[in-house]
């Protein structure tokens, strides 16, 4: 051969070294991707929480993750071949066994199972299973993820209780704000009893007095004495005067008792914690009923505004509406306390299916980033000690929760806080109750 021949020769094989070269290169390059990829695909798995079971298309296990191994006390090397049915216990083996089945209709099953742990007990899995292939589109395994429910279901049952507890506290401190309200008008509702208390005692001591000439009258009678005799004592005793008196004396005790008596059950009403029976009733006579409680327990009395329409009937719980007024009506008083000419504003109408009602004071009004956080449990502006921050807290959530209404809350343009509550006049929950 001559020299050409060699050197195209030698030409040749520095290409196919340099060709070896590359393709060496690429493949550690390859390798190095894999490897990484595998530690990548290693380090999930061992982080997932859930349990991961890989198996081929008959249901035989090629893949755990170390969630499993912790879960069944079983290595990976132990579990590659074993069946997946045998993981689970007796009334759900059959269920598991139909899985390559199932998958080959390409169906995802989402279901709930119970495997067998380390202890052999049942664990409750709440399982998903999908059909898995291969580079090529085949079918070739399924794979299976689990999420253990056990601690779910502990962490749930906890927060259930947790839960209970709340509402428990809550309606605790409910009904500890609405004695506190209660307390405040104690001085107020003192005054309103004692007027029909004092009339009856001192009614009934005229009735005392009464029966005295009576008895020593009809004492005469029975003693057949002449008429002039009788008559004079009659005259003397003026019988006919407390004859004509008795009857006013009666009806007054009577109307003095009742009164007593409406202003015990409205108290009675009003610290109940139970829901009321929903009633037909005249919000505005509630309105100026619990605008009497109120006012007559403050000594810096404020002017009132009141536009009520004579009758505005609605169907609702009396004794839910009579604690918003209160609430409404204190926080408006609270609002005036350092006011020297104190005004509260009472509104009251009908709007189509609803009756309206706004309380306005001209107070200093709300700060504008308070305005949100008015109707939070605990939140108050007041001082410590004149204030829990449950008034409008408990209001809020009578209105809109027992009442089927709703309340809110706005500056005044030339000062104090409006709150307006609406209320429908046929009260759907009427019929639930």
């Amino acid at each position: 051969m001559d020299e050409s021949t060699w050197i195209e020769v030698i030409q040749s094989m520095d290409k196919i070294y340099a060709d070896l070269l590359h393709y060496q290169v690429e493949l550690e390059q390859k390798n190095a991707a894999l490897e990484e990829s595998e530690q990548y695909i290693s380090s999930v798995l061992e982080a997932m929480h859930d349990v991961l079971i890989v198996c081929d298309i008959n249901g035989k296990i090629e893949q755990v993750n170390v969630a499993l191994e912790k879960l069944t006390g079983k290595t990976a090397k132990t579990l590659k071949g074993q069946f997946l049915a045998e993981m689970f216990t007796g009334e759900f083996a059959y269920q598991i066994q139909d899985f390559p089945i199932h998958i080959r209709s390409d169906h995802v099953i989402d279901c709930e199972v119970n495997m067998l742990d380390k202890d052999g007990e049942a664990s409750p899995l709440a399982v998903n299973c999908t059909p898995r292939y291969d580079h090529k589109g085949r079918l070739s395994g399924m794979v299976l993820t689990g999420r253990p429910l056990g601690e779910l279901r502990r962490s749930y049952h906890q927060l259930h209780q947790t839960h209970e507890q709340l509402k428990t506290a809550q309606q605790q401190l409910i009904q500890s704000e609405k004695m506190a309200s209660l307390g405040r008008m104690v001085a107020g509702v003192a005054h309103e009893l004692n007027n029909p208390i004092s009339f009856i005692y001192s009614n009934m001591y005229a009735l005392q007095g009464y029966e005295k000439r009576f008895q020593e009258y009809l004492n005469i009678v029975h003693q057949n004495l002449p008429v002039d005799v009788r008559e004079k004592a009659r005259q003397k005793l003026r019988i006919d005067s407390l004859l004509a008196d008795i009857h006013p004396l009666i009806e007054a005790s009577i109307e003095g008792a009742e009164r007593v008596s409406k202003i015990v059950q409205n108290l009675g009403r009003y610290a109940a914690s139970k829901q009321d029976n929903f009633t037909i009733l005249n919000l505005s006579k509630l309105i100026e009923n619990a605008l009497r409680w109120v006012i007559r327990s403050v000594s810096n009395k404020p002017q009132l505004k009141l536009d009520l329409p004579e009758e505005l009937m609605i169907s609702n719980s009396e004794g839910h509406l009579h604690q918003i007024f209160i609430n409404l009506l204190q926080n408006a008083l609270d609002a005036l306390e350092d006011n020297p000419n104190p005004v509260i504003e009472i509104y009251a109408k009908k709007d189509k299916d609803k009756a309206v009602v706004t309380v306005r004071d001209n107070g200093q009004g709300i700060d504008e980033d308070k305005l949100l956080c008015v109707f939070d449990p605990f939140f108050t502006t007041k001082p410590v000690g004149k204030g829990t921050g449950l008034g409008l807290y408990i209001s809020y959530g009578l209105a809109t929760n027992q009442c089927g209404g709703s309340l809110e809350v706005v500056n005044h343009a030339a000062g104090g806080a409006i709150f307006t509550l609406k209320l429908p006049l046929q009260n759907r929950k009427e019929h639930h109750v």
